[in-house]
């Protein structure tokens, strides 16, 4: 008797899953071929995707070996073609490389593209940071006091990642202009900082020196 109740039981469940299945084969069969192609389309995705990086990564090195050799202007045009159209992560690093480049011989040019980086949100904030160090350095002989306080100040108070340097440049900008003052409160703060790297802090330690020289 049991056996008959089971024969029962499961002719019900087949008659069941056959009504399921024709009512709902033609979804089932779509969404089956979605997921064949989603899959298809991300592995030829990343194919392409590691492959640009790969000649992304190549055209960088074969831009840097044409800075080492001294090709400043030729590795500056391959670093700018890097930047135009290679993928995110090394079209900024081209970017960093070819104003580094350009500072050689137009400090302002460099620093322009230093501000580019600066500005735009899709980069991360510590690399905003480091590029606005990086444009200051540039111009710190270059633009007025007040330009130089705009740009830095903001980087030099406490809790900034890159405040040890807007520092050292704001005491050195001070110093260049007599104004000890100034200078001494900006490297003060370096030399009682206790997380400020040892070589900035030793730079520091000389300029206060200075600093106290003049003052006397």
């Amino acid at each position: 008797m049991a056996d008959i109740f089971r024969e029962i039981d499961e002719d019900i469940a087949r008659d069941r899953a056959e009504k399921l299945w024709k009512r709902f084969q033609m979804p089932i069969i779509a969404l089956a071929i979605l997921i064949v192609i989603a899959a298809g389309g991300w592995r030829t995705y990343d194919h392409y995707r590691t492959k640009a990086a790969e000649e992304a990564g190549a055209r960088f090195e074969a831009a840097a070996q044409l800075a080492r050799e001294g090709n400043s202007k030729e590795a500056e045009e391959a670093l700018g073609e890097i930047a135009k159209s290679g993928p995110p992560g090394y079209a900024l690093l081209a970017k960093f490389r070819a104003a580094g480049e350009m500072s050689v011989r137009d400090p302002q040019g460099a620093a322009k593209i230093f501000d580019v980086i600066a500005e735009d949100n899709s980069v991360d904030a510590p690399l905003r940071d480091m590029a606005k160090i990086r444009a200051a350095i540039l111009l710190v002989d270059e633009v007025d006091v007040g330009e130089l306080q705009r740009r830095l100040e903001p980087m030099a108070q406490a809790g900034q990642t890159f405040r040890h340097s807007a520092r050292e440049l704001l005491g050195l900008a001070a110093l260049k202009r007599n104004d000890l003052e100034a200078a001494g409160k900006w490297l003060d703060m370096i030399v009682t900082d206790a997380n400020a790297p040892a070589e900035i802090r030793r730079r520091a330690e000389a300029l206060l020196g200075l600093v106290a020289g003049g003052k006397k």
